[in-house]
């Protein structure tokens, strides 16, 4: 792959993966135990120069791009998939601020979250509304130069450790979605309390948190952009630039544990051969080695399209999410079967790697919604396709649409 590769996205990648094996891997078991966020981690991508290399620079950040980003998550991700992650969300909660903050917004809080001074959560979900994102209650009602906001937020990855939040409320309960309002909330905000912390299956290094907002009262100014009911558009934007950023630690779990596999399997020896010459088991490889190929082609190809500019990203976005997630939860699967009852032990590694890959499937937007939103777009593009078409069911006298 590299060879399809800028020197800018291979030197992104080879940092990455030095901080990966340097500072991840031996610590990837200690983490996930006990739960820590890997701060010495973070001051190794502040030096390696990787924090908010997707913001632009004049924002202090190195305008890299989705592709970049997911080159340094998919390497974090090999080595541990909660340290990719914890690397990516702060991508998704400043994207909404860099798509619809004013400048003195993105001047006053772009340039340090790209230094790594200050980490960011994405709040938009809630008890009753995950992937129905537009049914969400939490309010923020204007009163004088100050909104007031109301209700909670559920699933907020880095909640613990973030000291700037981008919140998603209504601000006009009465038009549904058109009464979605995006805002910056700081973690000191009185009113505003980080609340339960949940006790996750997998990427357990990174804080998963409820939100609570009682009277919580911010200035006007912290409304994202220069009017209100533009929340939801952004929040819909923000996840499809986003999306290729959760495939890629998808994309980086895979492989790893494909890569463990690999290990295991030639050094361990049953009916006196390595478990690798075994026909059975070389068909497991290939295809492992198939599949995380294709995901990455996919995950490469949709962030490449979001660099260009294109307008239409959804669908692309939601194939490299869906493929590469499934493929992660497949081949880190398969990669417990093959390490045999190690593999269900903790004292190995690749069962961490199983369980960091189930969240993938179902974060920034559930598998079923994923292709939920390839179908829409096939929908949208049928009569486009059938316009172009030279020719009509009337070229085909025994077609019969009811059969």
């Amino acid at each position: 792959m590299d060879e399809l590769l800028t020197k800018e996205n291979i030197d992104y990648k080879e940092r990455a993966r030095e901080v990966a094996e340097k500072y991840v891997r031996p610590r990837a078991a200690e983490l996930d135990q006990t739960r820590e966020y890997g701060w010495d981690i973070l001051e190794a991508l502040k030096s390696y120069e990787l924090t908010g290399a997707w913001i632009p620079k004049e924002y202090g950040g190195h305008d890299a791009g989705v592709l970049n980003l997911c080159l340094i998550v998919e390497q974090l991700s090999r080595a541990c998939g909660g340290v990719g992650v914890a690397f990516a969300v702060n991508a998704l909660g400043s994207f909404p601020i860099i798509l619809g903050g004013t400048e003195e917004q993105k001047q006053k809080y772009l340039p340090h979250i790209a230094k790594g001074e200050s980490l960011i959560a994405f709040g938009l979900s809630e008890k009753a509304s995950g992937s129905d994102a537009g049914s969400l209650r939490t309010t923020a009602i204007a009163d004088g130069d100050d909104y007031v906001i109301n209700g909670h937020k559920k699933w907020n990855t880095n909640g613990g450790v973030a000291s700037v939040f981008t919140i998603y409320a209504l601000t006009n309960p009465n038009k549904g979605i058109r009464g979605i309002s995006p805002f910056i909330v700081e973690k000191d905000t009185p009113g505003f309390t980080v609340g339960k912390r949940e006790d996750t299956l997998g990427i357990r290094t990174v804080s998963v948190n409820e939100l609570e907002f009682d009277n919580c009262r911010i200035p006007s100014s912290h409304l994202l952009g220069d009017r209100e009911g533009g929340g939801f558009k952004n929040a819909m934007m923000t996840l499809d630039r986003a999306r290729p950023g959760v495939a890629a630690q998808a994309l980086g779990l895979a492989q790893g544990a494909f890569e463990w596999a690999l290990r295991y399997t030639s050094e361990r020896r049953q009916f006196g051969q390595t478990v690798m010459s075994h026909q059975a088991v070389q068909f497991m490889l290939a295809d492992m080695a198939t599949q995380i190929e294709a995901a990455r082609q996919l995950v490469y190809a949709s962030a490449r399209l979001i660099d260009s500019g294109a307008k239409n990203i959804n669908k692309m976005a939601a194939m490299g999410k869906v493929f590469a997630t499934d493929t992660a939860m497949k081949v880190t699967t398969d990669a417990v079967q093959l390490f045999g009852g190690y593999g269900y032990c903790n004292d190995y590694p690749i069962e961490k790697y199983m369980r960091d890959a189930k969240i993938t499937q179902i974060y920034e937007g559930t598998n079923q919604v994923q292709r939920l939103v390839i179908g829409r777009a096939l929908t949208r593009e049928l009569k486009e396709l059938t316009g172009h078409l030279d020719v009509t069911v009337e070229h085909f006298p025994d077609y019969d649409p009811e059969a």
